[in-house]
């Protein structure tokens, strides 16, 4: 079948392009990546690559025309396939509707599963019989991260699928996490930027702000409202059938809706996961928010008290701290961020506490009293803290409302699944927040596309996520891959450990971002890499280096073969893949 040519989005402001020259005409061969067209876009021109091989079938806009993004300019396929263009009008419509809210959902950051049309895809459900009007090949019991992804995959696959959304399509990370909090965190990104704009030699006429929580709490909405609809028009221009409201779903593969029951020949569970409450006295106060209601709140407390440092209390936190807000963490751990690395914890300690957070460890509450509309944290070590307000932030657990009626093996609260994302129940599967495996969005989203690929196909890929990055948004950025030292060293023993600074940097100092450093930890017999630890500027895109390096297996040796630009973040990072062989040009000779 013929592979549509589309006009690419190559930025969120890019319209149209105008095709400069086709380096093929009709009945070339073409390999996949080879150069087709010359487009020009604001005045740059750019070069477009085929990805698949076959021949070029028709050329639709010749050069000169100026064609919107996503529209479809040319067809590749096989030599003597007939492209019938009045037969295809509608399907290049669609596929242009899809291309159009692929390319602002990922122009907005956030990840859609790859695009139909590729070479897996043709390996699609054939001749399947007939379905019901109320059946489907797959349903997906849930519109978050892993469910939506899910679906698309499956319906990319030639599956019929349906999807249950009890609310808003994007979960969590959407609507509650991951994308709210970085709207907020980049306005404490910018109040940073002011303190030091004046040694910059950039005077402004008064350093006198206010911070209209109307306002922030608007622009997080609408952040949210375009994707959780972007969301919602990429299941519908993929076919797939949405019902709104709880699913409950039973053990012979239905799933009722109120009135309405849906059969399916699998199941995906993707339901997710809800903020972990504590039971102590005081904690149902109205006073007392979690993280699904604080980044609501209009009005801006004096005081706040954050009861958890892991990685959505240190992020919340450092937020409400750069608005004037007087931030106490309390954390049991003896460190924040217990999953990092001792070393880079402690660094990101001192860092928020030269902000201004008080940070307490190895402590925790045993009561909150509310009286005259402010809260009194009773520690256990008999200390007290006065807050306005308190964020109870100690983790999230999986959400399995509406999966009562099935009797699955659950680890702790945890649905129990294989590699294969299957649970004890063969044919549902649950992928994402909640297996509690990997309870990251981008852990979801690959957690869904295996499980849908293995709901269509039958148990064919693993889903591999020994080496998922992770990153707490602060100001520096911590990232991680891999194992910590400590882990490193009781699996393997002896270690070798890597380190290069910030400090010395130029693009940091040039950028006032020079603190933090890059860790690396390698096995001593091959050099392979076992973790990589960042905390400092651009660490959460660092880390995603890091790990298709890991995933790939490369040894420190193979990485220092490769040549890192300058001046640029990332030297840091090759610095200290360096250092593990002794061989970092920047670092003192390490002691024999």
């Amino acid at each position: 079948m013929a592979v549509e040519i589309i006009m690419p989005k190559l930025g969120v402001d890019m319209s149209e392009g105008e095709i400069i020259e086709w380096k093929k005409q009709e009945g070339d061969s073409v390999q996949e990546g080879d150069i087709l067209l010359e487009i020009m876009s604001d005045k740059t021109n750019m070069e477009l690559e085929a990805e698949e091989s076959g021949v070029l079938l028709k050329i639709l806009h010749p050069a000169g025309d100026t064609v919107p993004v996503t529209q479809v300019i040319g067809y590749i396929g096989a030599q003597g396939e007939v492209v019938d263009e009045a037969s295809t009008s509608q399907a290049s419509a669609e596929s242009s509707q899809v291309a159009q809210v692929r390319a602002d959902l990922q122009a907005a950051g956030l990840q859609v599963p790859p695009a139909s049309g590729t070479k897996e895809t043709s390996q699609a459900v054939a001749d399947k019989p007939a379905l019901a009007e109320d059946e489907y090949d797959m349903i997906v019991v849930g519109g978050g991260p892993a469910g939506y992804y899910a679906a698309i995959r499956g319906a990319q696959l030639g599956a019929n699928v349906a999807i249950v959304e009890k609310s808003e399509f994007g979960g969590t990370c959407l609507n509650k996490g991951c994308i709210p909090t970085k709207t907020y965190l980049k306005n404490a990104e910018i109040l940073d930027d002011l303190k030091i704009a004046a040694g910059r030699g950039i005077n402004l006429a008064s350093t006198n702000y206010s911070i209209d929580m109307d306002k922030t709490v608007d622009f997080k909405n609408s952040v949210v409202k375009t994707l959780t609809n972007g969301v919602r028009g990429l299941l519908k221009a993929n076919k797939v059938a949405i019902f709104n409201g709880l699913g409950t779903v039973n053990p012979d593969k239905t799933v009722s809706i109120g009135s309405t029951t849906i059969k399916g020949h699998s199941i995906i569970l993707a339901t997710g996961s809800k903020a972990s409450r504590i039971n102590i006295p005081g904690i149902n106060s109205s006073l007392v928010m979690t993280s699904d209601d604080i980044l609501d709140m209009r009005e801006l407390p004096k005081t706040l008290a954050v009861m958890g440092g892991g990685v959505v209390g240190i992020e919340l936190g450092l937020v409400f701290a750069s608005y004037g807000v007087q931030v106490t963490v309390v954390e049991m751990a003896d460190r924040i961020i217990p999953a990092m690395d001792q070393e880079v914890s402690k660094e990101l300690e001192k860092i928020l506490t030269k902000k201004g957070m008080i940070i307490k460890t190895q402590v925790g509450v045993a009561e909150i009293v509310e009286a005259n509309n402010q809260l009194t944290l009773k520690l256990n070590d008999g200390q007290e803290v006065i807050a306005e307000r308190a964020l109870l932030s100690i983790g999230r657990v999986p959400q399995l409302n509406g999966l009562e009626n099935l009797n699955l093996d659950l680890d702790r609260g945890r649905i129990k699944v294989n590699d294969y994302q299957e649970t004890s129940i063969p044919g549902i599967y649950a992928p994402g927040d909640v297996n509690g495996r990997r309870m990251l969005a981008h852990a979801a989203y690959r957690m869904g596309e295996v499980a849908a690929e293995n709901a269509v196909w039958g148990n064919v890929r693993k889903a591999h996520l020994d080496y998922t990055p992770a990153a707490v948004y602060t100001h520096p950025e911590v990232a991680m891959c891999g194992l910590t030292e400590d882990a490193a060293r009781q699996k393997y023993g002896s270690v070798l450990i890597g380190k290069a600074s910030f400090t010395g940097n130029g693009r940091a100092l040039a950028s006032n971002e020079a603190q933090g450093f890059v860790k690396v930890i390698a096995d001593s017999k091959y050099h392979e890499i076992l973790g990589v630890h960042i905390i400092g500027p651009s660490a959460a895109e660092m880390i995603n280096e890091a790990a298709t390096i890991m995933e790939n297996e490369l040894t420190v040796d193979e990485l220092l073969l490769s040549i890192h630009g300058h001046p640029t973040f990332s030297e840091v990072l090759y610095e200290a893949f360096a250092d593990v062989l002794g061989e970092a040009i920047h670092n003192p000779p390490k002691r024999k």
